[in-house]
């Protein structure tokens, strides 16, 4: 019969020394529980978010569209009424961008900004410098309709005109056209009448930036058109002189 005593003393030893290691290492017991068998999982890293680059303007846009949201409520406007966010329309690669206030009633039904009256004297006065409404892309500073029509506030404006930026970086016009006092006031930064701000260019954003008569203004006041004529002509100039 063989001996088994040296190979049990060497477990023995082999376990006594594993226990003084464990003790060593602060370990006060060991558990019976099947879990503590399981090989440990540690859990996989979170990839590094991707850097998304749009390649073209359309692109850029649609990212921009998507941040700001079918359901934006970064201001007060999301609770007075509005029925949805109106982004902007039009050629993502367009020389000629028009800018106007906020979203009128129209607007807020279809989503798309100059769709009223005043919207179809703007296509008439983009027909009159031989552009189709396809070839610009027109926006406002502000995208949710204000309710009554009533000018957007300060706190409102703060909220969506980085957005009216991010469009204009991201189309490249090189002429922006700011109908009425209030788009040209704001992106102006500057308290002086429609009146005196038109007839003038102004830098903006590697653009160059024509203030005019809103077309709503011009329905009620036509004798001011022929002014509004004069400042799209300035338009259509600089345009064929930067092709």
């Amino acid at each position: 019969m063989s001996d088994n005593r040296y190979p049990i003393a060497g477990s023995r030893e082999q376990v006594a020394e594993h226990l003084r290691y464990f003790a060593d290492m602060g370990v006060a017991g060991v558990s019976t529980d099947p879990q503590w068998r399981r090989p440990l999982e540690f859990p996989t890293p979170n990839p590094e978010p991707i850097l998304q680059i749009a390649r073209n303007a359309s692109e850029a846009l649609a990212a921009i569209k998507a941040d700001l949201g079918p359901d934006c409520s970064r201001c007060k406007l999301h609770t007075l009424g509005r029925t949805q966010v109106v982004f902007g329309v039009g050629n993502p690669d367009a020389d000629l961008m028009f800018v106007g206030e906020a979203p009128g009633g129209d607007e807020d039904i279809q989503g798309i900004p100059f769709v009223g009256r005043a919207g179809q004297l703007l296509t008439k006065m983009i027909a009159a410098i031989q552009m189709d409404r396809g070839d610009v892309y027109i926006a406002n500073v502000i995208k949710c309709r204000p309710p009554g029509n009533r000018n957007p506030e300060p706190d409102e404006i703060a909220s969506c005109e980085p957005f009216l930026f991010r469009q204009i970086d991201a189309i490249r016009p090189k002429v922006i056209v700011a109908l009425g006092a209030f788009a040209a006031k704001t992106l102006l930064r500057t308290e002086e009448p429609i009146s005196r701000l038109r007839g003038r260019v102004y830098d903006f954003r590697g653009a160059r930036l024509i203030p005019t008569f809103h077309p709503s203004f011009l329905l009620r006041s036509p004798d001011r058109k022929r002014d509004a004529w004069e400042d799209l002509k300035k338009a259509r100039a600089l345009l064929t002189a930067a092709e």
